[in-house]
């Protein structure tokens, strides 16, 4: 049985559905984040779990217990928010002791716990500061510090880090990524960007308009994506809309070239028309030669240059072939110039790094 247990979750205002049918479940120490646009439901679902929300249907445990109609304060659960929420009026000792002082925890044990918290988040000599006297970074980690205080079963984040520059975003992700594995704490993080998903979870729920698009291990999201939603919201996606001529051969045209796909064809008809993708880094640009196979059976495609954009360690690349266009992604090699703008190319890319979406 998992730690933590979403069962069918349903969440409706009104005529307005915003989750349905969410299920997850959550390992013991596991770090989770959902991922999605604006509107996804991923923030409702979060408030769900923390109690602020109460779900349509569905059922939420924790450890086995059915909190589904508990109290935010009956659920042992630590809530970090976007805009951090601390009290403007109290020292950050008083912040960070809040929940224990609620508790009516002893002074003694309070004190104790407040220094072991502010050296985990490593602001030790700020204690008796204000709020408004720390940075947006370091009101952030007295957030955090105020949600391990209680001993949490579960830490909530709800994009915790958006209002921060980023610079210190990428700085303070690392650093709560350290506290939770130290900790071993069962933790949901709530964030609309990929790059932060993909750098710090174990596993990513990418939610799209109330539902679940698919769940899985960032590499697992990123390589193999199972929709196009996806597919595209996860990273820069290249997608070529062909015919399919050969479907056991899992032959396509595309824009008059052919390729082979080496996998995704077998339910099509020759004839019909189907969008494949690959992602910039699968692939690679050649100055002249024909189309056709290249190395190793790869696919080989003609084209010419009409955008290079020059990104410090990385050239990104497109490339138009009649009415599909590919971007890809190359090294800065000084050595090297890029190609300009109308020098005709060719694109290699292997068989097995296209995919062939559901819902293409």
């Amino acid at each position: 049985m998992a730690f933590l247990e979403i069962d069918k979750l349903h969440k409706s205002f009104g005529p307005l559905t915003v989750v349905e049918k969410f299920e997850l479940a959550v390992e013991k120490g596991e770090f989770v984040s959902f991922l999605g646009p604006s509107g996804c439901g991923k923030t409702t679902t979060l408030r769900m779990v923390a109690g602020f929300e109460q779900p349509t249907t569905g059922a939420i445990r924790i450890d086995g217990k059915d909190v589904t109609d508990k109290r935010p304060n009956q659920r042992n659960i630590g809530m970090v928010f976007q805009s951090y929420a601390l009290f403007p009026n109290m020292t950050i000792a008083d912040n960070v002791g809040f929940g224990l002082r609620v508790a009516k925890r002893p002074a003694a044990e309070i004190a104790k716990r407040v220094d072991e918290m502010l050296n985990l988040i490593k602001l030790p000599k700020v204690s008796q500061r204000y709020p408004y006297q720390l940075s947006g970074g370091q009101q952030q980690r007295v957030a955090l510090a105020r949600a391990l205080a209680i001993k949490p079963q579960v830490l909530l984040l709800d994009e915790p880090l958006s209002a921060l520059d980023a610079k210190i975003r990428v700085s303070l992700r690392t650093e709560i990524r350290a506290i939770q594995r130290e900790l071993g704490i069962t933790t949901i993080y709530v964030t609309h960007d990929q790059e932060e998903a993909l750098s710090i979870s174990d596993r990513i729920c990418v939610m799209n308009e109330g539902r679940v698009e698919q769940i899985g291990a960032p590499f697992e999201i990123y390589n193999y994506p199972r929709t196009r939603f996806v597919a595209s919201f996860v990273g820069t996606l290249n997608v070529l809309k062909g015919k399919v001529t050969d479907p056991a051969a899992g032959k396509m045209e595309i824009d008059g070239q052919g390729i082979v796909v080496a996998k995704g064809l077998a339910g099509a008809k020759a004839g019909e028309e189907r969008s494949v993708a690959l992602r910039p880094e699968v692939a690679h640009l050649e100055i002249g030669g024909a189309g056709g196979a290249g190395a190793a059976g790869a696919n080989r495609m003609n084209g010419t240059v009409d955008e290079v954009h020059f990104l410090g360690s990385v050239v990104r690349i497109r490339v138009r072939f009649k009415d599909n266009t590919i971007s890809l992604d190359t090294f800065n090699k000084p050595s090297a110039p890029p190609p300009e703008r109308g020098q005709k190319v060719a694109v290699s890319f292997a068989r097995d790094a296209l995919l062939v979406l559901e819902g293409a």
